[in-house]
């Protein structure tokens, strides 16, 4: 969860007046670590991913499920037990946004032998384990991307009230200050957001129309004027940054043999986001409705949307200095490497200062408009203890920037004087029910940018389709509904892609023709005559590397999953959840998730978690049985 610096926030107004320092001094710390570090090559393969999860309170008796506040305790004690006792802990694990929520990482890095491959779930295994252990009777540590009833009445333990009235982080209607994780950066990131903004965000999100969801859908709330006309008719209303940043992901980062490396990889894995984003859909319910998306990307775009009513082009430029097309978390605005230049289609808004200067200190054209788009933000926390830092040896004011640019892609330099290398992040997917799922998209996404930088392999399109995909992808359904602009040819330019760092060798335009819409199902596992499919190109790869027979079978199955959900054999979590509350006793085709409804389903996903029900439509033949149950609930209690 980004720069987690301590000591004391400083209010919106102060940080204001510190925001010029901090991009300045932040670019000269960019300068110094890209200055120390451009020319270095030959560093390792290495990766690791992210898990975030949300601890649960279930009440059987009364048949209700809550967020349990208690992550920070969990937390230190995961970590008094782990890191803090042993420096080579299997397991690490940090704080995120929500009170109810942390997230684990293995201890260490993955190398670059495919024998790592069949050590994920174990890892993955370890986490739920270690976490589950430390949770009172009838709790759990689930792996659910939204909570269906986040924000309804009651949906923490203990009960916690929202406040919008008195002074406090987010004055949501819905979200009580209480949810959020008590580090000071939190509540800051909250609190400036909405100050910035000049008013709570905004989020509407369509809902789903059932047979007796009224029509038109609409929520009323006479005692908050800025609700009554920020909701929109036939949408579910949100109001607070909780109701984003408090759902859960699946990232993955890698290291790079170099800067070009890495910008390379950044590039073509930025086409590859919104495909993985439909394939790992698993959100459909908020605010105790079921909506008419899948995904979360949009939801969490517009609960940090900080942009004010200038900004967004509301009102004419007076006291802001730019027009800004998105809000800070969104998708990529520009490719970075040279082959991908031609296709930057997007108009980048930049600080025109800083992409001179960094021009002037030898940066390409390419990376400096990046970081100078990047620098058009304002940081949103400072603490006073960090404004005035060495420049040469410390990195926050850089990373204060960057790491409220939550982007699909992250381009990431190295910490100062560190054996780290230059890292990619990878951060549209949603996190899956069972640690057998998500090893299978974080081998997938691993193994695909293996094939990428092996095969020379080029995905780019014209980062406006890109964009276009992006709205598709979170639509219902999408992986089986939607279509999405893809390369045709990804084979086409591969003499033209890299000479081994990512200089392009050929600037032949691509052509309209060369790429076309094409199904989740085609680009996944291929349509003859239309594209090989990436799902071919991986088991070809494999095919002519030698892998131990284990190993080799644990692949086969997580792509094996991939492939089914791609073909609609199996269902994504998001409509597996769809088709439960469509089918529970109690929903009466209204779209709404009642507290029954939430906890039947909350305990279904706990027990497939922990592999005491099976689930065929989900997860299929390619699910291995575990030897170990982490669950320390049964609805028998």
């Amino acid at each position: 969860m980004g720069l987690l610096s301590q000591g004391s926030p400083m209010s919106w107004e102060e940080t204001q007046r510190h925001a010029d320092h901090v991009r300045r001094h932040g670019i000269l710390q960019f300068l110094h670590i890209y200055h120390a570090v451009k020319d270095r090559h030959k560093d390792v393969l290495k990766w690791g991913d992210e898990v975030e999860y949300m601890l649960v309170s279930f009440d059987h008796e009364h048949k209700k499920v809550r967020l349990v506040l208690s992550g920070e305790e969990v937390l230190e004690t995961l970590q008094e037990k782990g890191e803090r006792s042993n420096p080579n802990h299997p397991t690490l694990w940090r704080p995120e946004y929500g009170s109810y929520m942390i997230e684990g990482t293995p201890g260490q890095p993955y190398g670059g032998t495919m024998s790592e491959f069949n050590t994920v779930e174990d890892n993955m295994r370890k986490r739920r384990k270690e976490a589950t252990a430390l949770l009172e009777e009838n709790q759990a540590l689930c792996t659910i991307t939204s909570f269906p009833r986040l924000g309804c009445p009651g949906f923490t333990e203990p009960e916690c009230k929202p406040n919008p009235v008195e002074a406090g982080a987010s004055k949501s209607l819905f979200f009580p200050d209480e949810a959020i994780n008590k580090h000071p950066r939190f509540s800051t990131l909250t609190r400036n957001i909405r100050h910035r903004r000049g008013e709570k965000v905004v989020i509407n999100v369509p809902i789903f129309k059932d047979k007796n969801t009224p029509s038109p859908f609409i929520e009323t709330f006479p005692e908050d004027d800025e609700a009554a006309k920020a909701s929109k008719p036939d949408h579910i209303y949100m109001d607070a940054m909780g109701f984003g940043m408090g759902n859960c992901c699946l990232q993955v980062t890698f290291q790079a043999c170099s800067i070009s490396e890495a910008r390379y990889l950044y590039d073509q894995l930025a086409t590859i986001c919104p495909i993985v984003m439909a394939l790992s859909a698993a959100s459909p319910f908020y605010r105790g409705y079921v909506s008419d998306i899948d995904c979360r990307w949009g939801v969490i775009s517009a609960s940090v949307d900080d942009r004010t009513r200038e900004e967004r082009g509301l009102e004419p430029l007076k006291n802001n200095h730019y027009r800004i097309s998105k809000s800070r978390y969104d998708s990529i605005d520009s490719y970075l490497s040279q082959c991908g230049e031609k296709y930057n289609d997007i108009n980048l808004t930049i600080d025109k200062e800083i992409y001179e200067q960094l021009l002037q200190e030898g940066l390409d054209h390419l990376l400096s408009q990046h970081v100078a788009h990047l620098f058009i933000r304002d940081p949103l926390t400072l603490f006073e203890e960090k404004i005035h830092l060495d420049d040469a040896n410390e990195s926050d004011h850089f990373e204060n920037i960057q790491s409220t640019n939550w982007q699909t892609m992250r381009f990431k330099p190295p910490p100062p004087n560190s054996d780290i290398g230059w890292r990619v992040e990878f951060r549209p997917m949603e996190v899956q029910l069972t640690d057998f799922e998500n090893s299978a998209y974080v081998v997938f996404v691993v193994l695909l940018t293996r094939v990428i930088l092996s095969y020379k392999l080029d995905f780019l399109i014209p980062l406006s389709k890109v964009d276009e995909n992006m709205k598709v992808a979170q639509k219902r359904d999408a992986v089986l509904q939607g279509m999405f602009y893809f390369r045709k040819d990804i084979c086409k330019g591969s003499n033209a892609v890299v000479d081994g760092c990512g200089k392009a060798q050929n600037s032949t335009e691509l052509a309209v023709d060369d790429y076309t819409l094409m199904s989740i199902d085609t680009i996944i596992n291929g349509k003859e005559g239309v594209f090989p499919g990436l799902i071919p190109i991986l088991n070809s790869y494999l095919e002519n590397m030698e892998v131990d027979v284990d190993t080799r079978c644990s692949i086969l199955n997580y792509l094996k999953l991939i492939k089914k959900r791609a073909s609609g054999e199996l269902m994504t979590v998001a409509k597996w959840m769809r088709e439960f509350i469509a089918n529970h006793p109690d929903y009466k085709q209204d779209s709404v998730v009642t507290d029954e409804m939430n906890y039947s389903l909350i305990l279904k996903c706990n027990q497939i978690a922990n592999e005491l029900c099976e689930c065929p439509e989900l997860l299929g033949p390619a699910f291995r049985k575990a030897k170990y149950s982490g669950s320390k609930t049964d609805s028998s209690n």
